[in-house]
């Protein structure tokens, strides 16, 4: 006759997970209700513009891809010291390594998390993961319309006849929208990414949505950002192993032949190498 499982170990699993989640949530909370007591008014971009200016000559060193530029530690520092929690680190969700970055200096830091309604599976799981796992607040940015009223008003699939209206929708617009109510957004964008983006400075004024912006791992190759993710364990979208370098939308996203361009697969064979948000 078999002998009754001892369930005390398991019991004390749960538990004790039960427990750092309620701590995680308690931390969250806390942090909320001390951002809204200590909230303070937006500057002006004339404000702004002259933190940039400060930031620039702060962190650039002899300028751009020099030995002495800022690293993305350093960025993140500087940013948090000029405005506090009036931040926002906008992540695909295709890894984890730049909320893991910016998350030790900055605690429930806002992540916004692009919900265009076209992602993939796995880009979805690595959001919910990321919301999980991390001392972060995740923020759902959605677009005005739902695909199927989108479908509706302009035709089934924008994205295949129209991508850049369909990017402008689902994308540009929403973000714009949101980053109204910060000072500072964080983005991952990487001069090795593509041509467009081997001149991106550490720290910019971004003029179209009004507000300072940072690009912390800026100076980053591909192989330093999995090189990160591997010596810290961070959260990785399973696609990045699946061929899929650069993960965007699904309908727009294509797998890429190992040497090729790591953007390639990105509105493949379309006149379009940027869906709108930094450029």
């Amino acid at each position: 006759m078999s002998q009754p499982i001892d369930a005390s170990p398991l019991d004390a699993l749960r538990a004790a997970a039960k427990a750092r989640t309620e701590q995680r949530d308690a931390a969250k909370a806390a942090h909320a209700e001390r951002r809204a007591l200590e909230a303070r008014p937006r500057r002006s971009p004339d404000e702004l513009r002259a933190v940039v200016a400060r930031g620039q000559e702060e962190l650039a060193g002899s300028g751009i891809g020099a030995a002495d530029e800022a690293s993305a530690e350093q960025v993140v520092a500087w940013a948090v010291r000029e405005f506090g929690d009036s931040i926002a680190v906008a992540c695909s969700m295709a890894d984890a390594v730049l909320p893991h970055v910016v998350a030790p200096l900055a605690p429930w830091v806002d992540v916004l998390f692009l919900d265009t309604g076209y992602h993939f599976a796995e880009t979805r799981g690595t959001r919910d993961a990321v919301e999980q796992q991390m001392d972060v607040t995740i923020v759902d940015v959605l677009p005005l319309l739902t695909v199927a009223e989108q479908d509706e008003q302009h035709g089934t699939d924008l994205f295949g006849r129209d991508p850049g209206a369909c990017c402008a929708m689902r994308k540009v617009e929403p973000l714009h929208r949101t980053l109204q109510g910060y000072e500072l957004w964080v983005t991952g964008v990487r001069r090795d990414e593509a041509p467009t983006r081997s001149a991106t400075p550490l720290v910019q004024w971004d003029e179209k949505n009004g507000l300072v912006k940072i690009n912390p791992l800026a100076a980053w190759t591909l192989d330093d950002l999995l090189g990160y993710a591997a010596q810290h364990q961070v959260i990785l979208n399973p696609l990045l192993n699946d061929g899929y370098p650069s993960i965007g939308c699904a309908p727009c996203t294509n797998r890429v032949a190992p040497g090729d361009d790591p953007r390639s697969g990105r509105w493949a064979g379309l006149d379009k190498t940027e869906c709108g948000l930094h450029v």
